[in-house]
């Protein structure tokens, strides 16, 4: 697969789909770096509350829908069962990519049509690549090498990649920050899966896309930026969230036997975390390791109260 640039050839017209959740400060800063008639749909969870409506309609090419506050995954459906595009790309409210960076994605897809998707590289505001920017399918020898931390010696034996720029790496699963996608092919694999209110939906599409035989670029040289904080829900309800979807894609792919081991590896290595955190006095994030211990356990988790995942 190529990792350079296109061959200059012109890139066919793509739809931003942007799912909003309280997120309006992230996305005045993510249109300031586009041209303002880039196509864009903006699926809001938030009902319109942080102003994204009056937001829309001074936008030329810009649609507002209603995402429900129904989670990530029925949004970003949503925006793309609408386009009347060929190609969309699911941006979050935090990224900050470049046009030249979307028309490489878009381009990968023309290039290769054995891809379902085609994804950036995320990286933090100092340029570090991002854990999770990728990543494989969660088994419980991999569970175990993030947990006790080996992930680190061994960056591409636990759950989560980090890849280094510029050097290609397979993946089973890309994450949705910044991912491009051919609507038919996403359409024709089910799109997100919709029971994930938010995590674990790109890993379950890595898992359509393989069941077909298909593949996901993870495209080491596009760098995209990822600013702090991408909607308005707070940090360690995310964190729970995030635990609970990790044990119910674990609890319909495993045996019972081993999603609980995977879930009991992953609890077990957060209350490490918790306790590492406490010793260093940083009882805010010991809170959010915590958190994410509790929804890896109960599988349960709630969004201002409520129940999203039970």
């Amino acid at each position: 697969m190529k990792q350079g640039a296109q061959d200059g050839a012109a890139v066919p017209g793509f739809e931003l789909v942007v799912v909003s959740y309280h997120s309006r400060p992230q996305i005045d800063g993510l249109l300031s770096g586009l041209p303002a008639e880039l196509p864009l749909v903006i699926v809001d969870n938030a009902g319109g509350r942080d102003g994204l409506p009056e937001l829309v309609a001074t936008r030329p090419n810009t649609r507002y829908l209603n995402g429900g506050g129904n989670g990530f995954a029925k949004a970003a459906n949503l925006g793309a069962r609408s386009t009347s595009y060929e190609y969309v790309i699911f941006v979050n409210p935090d990224a900050r990519p470049t046009s030249a960076n979307l028309d490489v994605l878009v381009g990968t897809l023309v290039d290769e049509p054995t891809l379902a998707s085609s994804a950036a590289t995320m990286v933090s505001a100092e340029g570090e690549v991002e854990i999770g920017t990728g990543g494989w399918e969660p088994t419980l020898k991999r569970a175990v090498i993030h947990a006790v931390g080996l992930h680190k010696l061994l960056p591409e034996a636990g759950l989560f990649a980090r890849p280094r720029p510029y050097l290609p790496l397979s993946v089973e699963w890309t994450t949705g920050a910044c991912m491009a996608v051919r609507v038919s092919t996403f359409i024709g694999l089910g799109c997100f899966d919709e029971q994930f209110y938010v995590y674990n939906e790109d890993v379950a599409f890595g898992r359509a896309v393989r069941e077909k035989n298909l593949l996901q670029a993870l495209r080491t040289d596009v760098l995209v930026p990822h600013a702090a904080g991408g909607s308005g829900a707070p940090s360690r309800e995310m964190l729970r969230l995030r635990g609970a979807s990790m044990a119910r894609y674990v609890s319909q792919h495993n045996s019972p036997a081993t999603a609980g081991l995977i879930r009991l590896s992953l609890a077990i290595g957060y209350l490490t975390r918790v306790a590492e955190q406490l010793v260093a006095r940083n009882r805010p994030r010991a809170m959010e390791h915590f958190s994410y211990v509790l929804g890896v356990v109960t599988g349960r988790a709630s969004v201002a109260g409520k129940a999203v995942i039970s």
